[in-house]
């Protein structure tokens, strides 16, 4: 199974940035789908972001388009997420996760990381 361990997370003031970065360990394939998931104190646990290790576009939540990029970088088994003009209400915990399926429900997910804590000041 594959392991994930994240990291990158910490205090930013509102329209800040921050990178997450997500390293893989373990078998992985190119068909795997690689995503985010952040979960607000209080709140389910939503979609952020998601694409394939091999060839593939990503999907992006409508609430962080413009604003949030994922990429990776395959030799290093890792992923990122580039995070601009955080907003105050975006304070959560992000996780990454994969699974054989590039959806946005978290139950289509097989291993997630352990979360890493972000919170955006006013």
């Amino acid at each position: 199974q594959v392991q994930l361990v994240e990291s990158g997370g910490g205090l930013v003031q509102a329209g800040g940035s921050l990178r997450l970065s997500c390293v893989a360990s373990g078998r992985t394939f190119l068909s795997d789908a690689m995503a985010w998931f952040r979960q607000a104190p209080g709140k389910e646990r939503e979609f952020v972001a998601a694409t394939r290790w091999g060839a593939s576009p990503t999907r992006y939540a409508d609430s962080v388009k413009g604003r949030f990029t994922f990429s990776k970088n395959n030799a290093e088994n890792t992923v990122y997420l580039q995070m601009n003009s955080l907003k105050p209400k975006e304070t959560a915990v992000y996780y990454c996760a994969t699974g054989p399926r590039l959806v946005t429900t978290q139950e289509a997910y097989s291993s997630w990381g352990q979360g890493t804590q972000v919170t955006v000041s006013s």
